[in-house]
Formats: structure tokens, C-alpha cells, sequence
């Protein structure tokens, strides 16, 4: 435990290349595992080669090789084959929130969306953009005046497109806060598949990941610091050393949120809850007070955090699982892309909607420690392995191949649509080894 000894070495599997590779300490995630992270600044076409070293002693079976080619993150070099791509990236062959998704969707009829999508959910909400890939090729238009968090989908689609050879597809992507299909299967006209970060269980929309867990994976190293990643070696005092309430802060985003700095005030040896931003109900910030705000590694001193929903699912509950702490989850009608994996009393423990049960279950933790725990850590396992940066990108992926397969027309390159381009990639060395078609034949 503590600061580590492991030294990590990342570099060029042949002497003849030289690249830049940034390569911080090992993150210690406290329970015999370390967390490794680094950021290429170039392109290898041999591989790289790995270094675990404890002292001068190579550990863990060092060294380890990874064969080349191995590209950065802006490298345009993507794989050919999608199915040799989702064989390397260890890609799961079924995702079951996916096939869930898709059964209102046995066909996709394109000129139907044409038609109706702009008219009937550009007007009321106008958070939708139209995107269609052609050729691994990016294009979209933006459908109302609420569009700027096309910026995180234009960013994770052009990652994915750097990786891999997407097929053509078009759709209608959803980037504002909350689902917008509610008709059901067998309603006349039926549902239209509108692809949205988050669900809920009266609507049909087709869920990705979020626009919070994709942005946090990409910038991982670049400037971002409470990502997926730097939480797990950030998670407070070990679970006897954390103190024994449990934490709240957040906007007043809903009225729930309101309730809980109420119970925290007649509970405080259970409850520490504030708000920290007024924005719905500033009537009360004179009655309720304003917290502070806390580094987000700070809520892990803590041995039970608190998830309520903000305006749809609150976009830290990836965050809060990935810590040792317990927590203690609202129910909710709303979820996000990996919510169908986690079981309540597995997991972490369930709370009622109107948060009455809150109280009696931080006093059930405290009194039943052991499998307090045991719940924390098993929500600790199963988000490790859910929210890591491939499965996000295979999640991608797999989204967009089933919606290409139901296409019952062919995607075009619509009137008012750009081209979204690739950033420039004057910062980092990139030779594309792989073949690629030539732009002459795109």
C-alpha cells in the first residue's frame, strides 16, 4: 500500500524507432492491483515493448510485447476487417442492453426518418444532429439550436473511425439530456430509432454510452483528471480508515436532491448532503444552505455515497461504482448503456425513489459492515470490467453495425451536411502500415 515501487518502461520494440510515449507512475489501486496509462506521441511499426521493473528486477512476467503496428490516438490508419478488429479488442459477441434496444427496430426505414424526425423532435427540443458515414467518412447536420455536445459524438465517432472501417450508416442522434422516442412497438406509426447517451423505461431510443464516460476515456492523460482511469488510483483511505456517513454534493438539479440536504440536517451522524449550485430552486438556497465544492476524489474519504438522479441518471454513478465505497442508488426510471449489468444487494443498494428508506439503510451498512463491503468491492469489479476505454468503443461499434444491418435503403450524404473532418495530425508522427484504399478510390 502507498506510493509504489514499480517503475514502468514503454518504448519501441526496435532500437531504430524513436517515439514519444508518456508514461506516468502506475496508478495503486490498493488492493494488489496497479493501474498502467500512457499516452503515445507517435507511431511504431514493429511494436512496443513493456517494462515492469520492481528495483532493476524485471516482475510480472516482464517484459511484455505488443506487436506492431501500434498508432497513437490521431493516427488515420483504421483496421480493414472489422471482425479481425473486434477479435483484438476483445470485444464482447453479445451486449445485452443492445439487443434489447433493437427489437422495436427489425427494419429501419431511412425515407420515413427523412421525413419525420426533423419535424417532429427538431421543433420541441432541437438536440437532434443527422449524421451519415460514408467511406469511413463522417458527415452531419445539426437539427435546432441545442446541438453543441456534438462535439463529444463528432470526437468518439472519429476515434472509432481512426480504428476501425465503419459501415455506411445513418441516423438521428439525440444530444440532449433526456429520451425523446416514447412510442411503443405497436403503436400506429411505431417508434423511430433516435439514438440518445441516456434511457428510460417509457421510451425507445437506442443507447450509447454516455457523452461524460466517452469524453473522459479519450482526454485520459491530456487534461482531464477525474477520469475512468485516475479515479481507481484516487479512492480515498482504505475501507476501515473512511469515515462512516454517507456524502452528497451536487446541483438541484432534481427535488430529490433537496430532500436529502433536509435529511442530512436531522441526520447528521448518517448524512453529510449539500448543494452546491442553485439553478431550478434558488428560492432555496436561503433554507438550505450552499456546500462547498469537493475535489471528486475527496467523496471517496467516505464510506457510503449517495447516487440521485440529476435531470435524467446522474452521469457519476460509473464514477462513484469505480470507488471503494458502498453506494447507495435511487431507483430510477432512467439508465444509462450498462445499467442491465448490475444487480441491486450485488452491486450496490438500492433506494426508493422518495429517498424514505435512505436513512434506514446507511444504518443497515453501518450495522452489517462486512457485506457492506462485499457489495462495495463486487460494484468495484463489475465496473472495472464494464467501463473500460475497448468495451466503450466496441459498444460503439456494435451499435452502429446492427442499426446498418436493419437499413432497408441506402445512407446518402443529405443537403446541408458537412463533412466532420479528422483533426490535423501535425503534433505526432503517423505511418499508415496498414493497406488502405487510396482517396483517388474512396
Amino acid at each position: 500500500p502507498g506510493r509504489s515501487q514499480f517503475k514502468v518502461v514503454i518504448k519501441a520494440l526496435s532500437p531504430k524507432e524513436v517515439t514519444r510515449i508518456y508514461t506516468p507512475r502506475p496508478l495503486d489501486r490498493n488492493d494488489g492491483t496497479f493501474l498502467m496509462r500512457y499516452r503515445m506521441y507517435g507511431s511504431v511499426t514493429k511494436g512496443l515493448k513493456i517494462e515492469i521493473l520492481y528495483g532493476d528486477q524485471h516482475v510480472a512476467q516482464s517484459p511484455y510485447i505488443l506487436k506492431g503496428p501500434v498508432y497513437h490516438e490521431y493516427c488515420d490508419c483504421p483496421e480493414e476487417d472489422p471482425e479481425v478488429w473486434q477479435d483484438v479488442m476483445s470485444c464482447p459477441s453479445q451486449e445485452p442492453q443492445i439487443t434489447e434496444d433493437f427489437i422495436s427496430f427489425p427494419t429501419i426505414d431511412l425515407q420515413r426518418m427523412l421525413k419525420e424526425i426533423p419535424a417532429k423532435f427538431s421543433q420541441s427540443r432541437g438536440a437532434i444532429v443527422h449524421y451519415t458515414i460514408v467511406d469511413n467518412h463522417i458527415y452531419r447536420r445539426s437539427l435546432g439550436k441545442y446541438t453543441d455536445f456534438k462535439m463529444f459524438s463528432d470526437e468518439m465517432l472519429l476515434s472509432l473511425a481512426r480504428k476501425v472501417r465503419l459501415p455506411d450508416v445513418e441516423f438521428y442522434l439525440n444530444v440532449g439530456d433526456w429520451p425523446v422516442e416514447h412510442r411503443r412497438a405497436n403503436d400506429t406509426p411505431g417508434p423511430v430509432p433516435v439514438i440518445s447517451w441516456c434511457g428510460s423505461v417509457d421510451s425507445r431510443d437506442i443507447i450509447l454510452p454516455t457523452y461524460d464516460v466517452t469524453h473522459s476515456t479519450l482526454e485520459t492523460l491530456r487534461g482531464v483528471t477525474n477520469d475512468l482511469l485516475s479515479i481507481q488510483g484516487n479512492t480515498g483511505p482504505c475501507w476501515e480508515n473512511k469515515t462512516e456517513r454517507a456524502l452528497f454534493r451536487g446541483r438541484d438539479s432534481r427535488e430529490e436532491r433537496l430532500h436529502l440536504v433536509k435529511l442530512s440536517k436531522e441526520n447528521p451522524e448518517l448524512l453529510d448532503a449539500g448543494i452546491t449550485g442553485y439553478f431550478f430552486f434558488r428560492e432555496k438556497e436561503k433554507e438550505l444552505g450552499k456546500a462547498q465544492l469537493m475535489g471528486f476524489f475527496d467523496f471517496f474519504k467516505y464510506k457510503y455515497q449517495v447516487n440521485v438522479d440529476g435531470t435524467v441518471a446522474a452521469y457519476r454513478f460509473p464514477y462513484l461504482l469505480l470507488g471503494d465505497s458502498l453506494v447507495l442508488k435511487q431507483d430510477s426510471q432512467y439508465y444509462e448503456h450498462f445499467y442491465m449489468r448490475l444487480k441491486p444487494w450485488k452491486h450496490y443498494v438500492p433506494v426508493k425513489r422518495n429517498l424514505e428508506d435512505l436513512i434506514e439503510k446507511i444504518k443497515w451498512a453501518k450495522e452489517n459492515d462486512e457485506e457492506a463491503r462485499k457489495i462495495a468491492k463486487e460494484g468495484q469489479l463489475m465496473a472495472r470490467e464494464l467501463l473500460q476505454p475497448h468495451r466503450f468503443y466496441c459498444y460503439y461499434y456494435k451499435v452502429l453495425q446492427k442499426y446498418a444491418e436493419r437499413q432497408a435503403s441506402k445512407p446518402e450524404i443529405r443537403d446541408g451536411m458537412e463533412l466532420v473532418p479528422q483533426p490535423d495530425d501535425r503534433d505526432s508522427v503517423c505511418s499508415c502500415h496498414r493497406k488502405k484504399p487510396l482517396r483517388e478510390d474512396l
